[in-house]
């Protein structure tokens, strides 16, 4: 391809010398875009990358070997699920995640601040940590920067993310300020507990740091200013998609993406429309998760390559057509459109596990084809098109 030269090598070390190598491939030429390689003890993982999410260490209705199949290099857990259920120790006693779910590519847990934010009628927020009731028995727990490295260090994730707390969209001038200042003093003390307590499992871990401000264009580079000591192997972009206007959140991803530093991944968290990520990925981000594409596959929306369906409408009852001819996933060209809204009729779980896995199949197409025109220089121009079209469809 023509774009395509071999730009920057990056070798990053944290205070503990837990390595990631990041290598910078290609740059488009009118835009933050690029292509990667971001490389952990256990895969290396290209990028543009999504994240399938398997917030209790599986992507629901999914196995690893169908994840292996689509090459998927790299998935998403929960560290606060996985405390409360099935616990940390018993997780430990398997010999990390890794082994506990028979998956031997990279895995990145997420910190438990998200939680923070989506359970916060049962918790809270103090300067040295949160309180917080939990939602499956009631019972009531304490959760510190140094409770969530060292759960995360238990279950022996690839990438780690620091402990932040994520404020809601609607919230105060003052209490941004606050998420700020708390989430610069959580990030310290989780880098300096990770400094004191290295990995347990013989392979590299690696923190990545938060970045919070909501729409703030000020507080969102004084948050990033606060970041960049303890920003050694990437970056995050937390606290967006929380119920803020689109256009100011894509405001807020494109200021951080020409100020983050280029010698690292950019990790944007939690958004996840097709059309978010072609977006974001114009702005500089690296990788995404979100549970959108599983969980609309269980209510039966499907993303094909012509656009979104509703398998459940009725105009698909009759529907002999595959579900999507341009799927890298067989079944998606040998079933019918009115075979799979059968299926999620009569309440069968085949159902589920076909629309999840083309799903995230779609989301894998459609970053494959965004690397192509990275590397051919014409990313932006394409870019266009296809918002134009997949917006207009749904």
């Amino acid at each position: 391809m023509e774009g395509i030269q071999n730009l920057n090598i990056f070798y990053l070390s944290d205070t503990t010398g837990n390595l990631l190598k990041f290598t910078v491939l290609s740059e488009d030429k009118n835009s933050l875009a690029r292509v990667g390689r971001i490389e952990t003890d256990h895969s290396v993982i290209e990028t543009p990358v999504f994240m399938p999410v398997g917030t209790h260490g599986v992507v629901k209705s999914i196995s690893p070997n169908e994840l292996y199949d689509i090459n998927t290099q790299i998935m998403l857990s929960n560290t606060y699920h996985l405390y409360l259920r099935p616990g940390t120790d018993i997780i430990e006693t398997n010999g990390g995640l890794h082994k506990f779910m028979n998956w031997s590519n990279s895995i990145l847990t997420d910190s438990g601040g998200y939680q923070v934010f989506s359970l916060s009628n049962m918790n809270e927020i103090t300067d040295n940590g949160v309180n917080f009731k939990s939602h499956l028995d009631g019972s009531m727990h304490f959760f510190t920067p140094e409770t969530s490295m060292d759960v995360q260090r238990k279950l022996g994730s690839d990438i780690i993310m620091a402990f932040d707390y994520c404020p809601p969209a609607d919230c105060s001038k003052k209490e941004l300020k606050r998420a700020s200042r708390l989430t610069e003093d959580w990030t310290r003390r989780a880098f300096e507990y990770l400094d004191d307590h290295p990995p347990l499992y013989g392979h590299n871990q690696t923190l990545f740091p938060i970045i919070q401000g909501g729409v703030d264009k000020e507080e969102r580079l004084n948050c990033l200013e606060q970041m960049l000591p303890f920003a050694k192997c990437g970056l995050a972009i937390g606290g967006l998609s929380v119920g803020e206007k689109k256009d100011p959140m894509f405001e807020a991803v494109n200021i951080l993406g020409l100020h983050m530093p280029k010698d690292q991944p950019r990790y944007l968290m939690g958004v996840g429309k097709p059309t978010d990520i072609v977006k974001s990925i114009l702005s500089g981000v690296d990788m995404f998760d979100c549970v959108l594409p599983t969980r609309n596959a269980r209510n039966g929306q499907i993303f094909t390559h012509d656009g979104p369906i509703n398998i459940l409408n009725s105009k698909y009852k009759d529907d002999t057509s595959p579900i999507d001819l341009k799927s890298s996933v067989m079944f998606a060209q040998e079933h019918s459109k009115s075979y799979l809204r059968h299926l999620f009729k009569v309440n069968e779980m085949y159902g589920i596990r076909i629309a999840s896995l083309m799903n995230i199949a779609y989301y894998f197409d459609l970053i494959n084809q965004i690397k192509i025109e990275i590397n051919n220089n014409s990313f932006v121009k394409w870019s266009e098109d296809y918002l134009q079209q997949y917006e207009h469809k749904g």
